[in-house]
């Protein structure tokens, strides 16, 4: 009888399949309390989540044509399940479980149990830990499990901002990038790494994610060498008090002191609409607007065999130093 796999579950926020998909997308992440929490309660939360998912749908749609009609995120997120998955052989099978949009985790809890899993390592791919991002998705996870399967043994590997093997696969992205500009460029270069930010109340009550992108980025300039190096916090909105600095604010200033800037997007581990569209469309224009004089985006890791090679040996970590057989 052929032994039952382990599943390699990753986890991510999911996005829009199409055009028509980003109202409904944008009422689920509204409507999630652990990533934005609205004013007047839980009780108000879904209709304010409604309205508000209408009204900024026609923005985030052109968002969305600009980069082909729907994110790659499921794209990316299933390449890498399935080639670190290899990676680790033949006892192990890959999934993806969105938080927002499909596939959802009721959904991949049900095919586990109709593929006869019996043991599920289920691993962020948020490298940095909140409780906006990987605690939500967690917690929706188990929720599905306990409601759906609750005999399904599972081990969840929720942070892994300073594993060695990814920050030598994120530096290669960085040396990538510092290759491609011009030699007179590269002198002078500013190296920008921007992390989506988050409202400063979760990091007042002591989430660790500032502090994570931190080490992570100290851990990446270690091995990339001796350049000038600013954080940034992007894709703030809102009447909140943000993280600071904002990125669209260190892009102004790079150009007003006439340096030039190589992006990094130091939280995504995937290509999505942060970086194809925020990135590589918005910030563009900001930083020619104020004078910036050469702008660059490395590339993202997506399924660069040495962030593929970088999960399966943190996988196989973590496999190694917990027990497998008690919750």
């Amino acid at each position: 009888m052929a032994q039952a796999k382990k599943a390699l579950v990753l986890l991510n926020m999911g996005g829009p399949d199409s055009i028509e998909a980003v109202e409904p997308f944008l009422y689920n992440l509204f409507a999630d309390r652990d990533l934005i929490q609205l004013p007047l309660g839980a009780l108000l939360q879904k209709p304010f989540a409604r309205l508000i998912s209408h009204f900024r749908a026609k923005t985030v749609r052109e968002n969305y044509r600009r980069i082909g009609g729907k994110t790659p995120l499921l794209h990316w997120t299933r390449r890498q399940a399935e080639q670190t998955a290899a990676l680790l052989g033949d006892e192990w099978q890959g999934y993806v479980a969105m938080r927002y949009w499909a596939p959802r985790a009721d959904e991949v809890v049900a095919q586990l149990q109709a593929d006869g899993i019996e043991e599920a390592l289920v691993v962020s791919m948020y490298p940095h830990y909140t409780g906006a991002t990987t605690g939500s998705s967690v917690k929706d996870f188990k929720r599905a499990v306990q409601q759906g399967y609750p005999q399904l043994f599972c081990n969840y590997l929720e942070q892994w901002h300073d594993w060695p093997a990814y920050l030598d696969a994120l530096a290669d992205c960085v040396n990538e990038g510092l290759a491609a500009m011009p030699e007179e460029q590269r002198a002078q270069v500013r190296i920008l790494f921007s992390a989506h930010a988050l409202p400063q109340k979760f990091i007042d009550r002591g989430d660790p994610y500032q502090h994570h992108v931190e080490q992570t980025v100290a851990g990446v300039m270690a091995r990339v060498g001796a350049y000038d190096h600013q954080i940034g916090y992007q894709s703030r909105s809102g009447p909140v008090t943000w993280m600071s600095p904002d990125t669209l604010e260190l892009i102004a200033e790079a150009g007003a002191q006439q340096r030039p800037l190589l992006v990094v997007p130091v939280s995504f581990v995937s290509d999505h609409i942060e970086t194809l569209e925020e990135v590589d469309v918005e910030f563009r224009d900001h930083a020619a607007a104020h004078g910036v004089p050469w702008f660059g985006r490395v590339p993202a890791l997506n399924d660069r065999p040495l962030f593929i090679q970088a999960l399966s040996e943190l996988i196989l970590s973590y496999t190694d130093t917990h027990d497998t057989t008690e919750g």
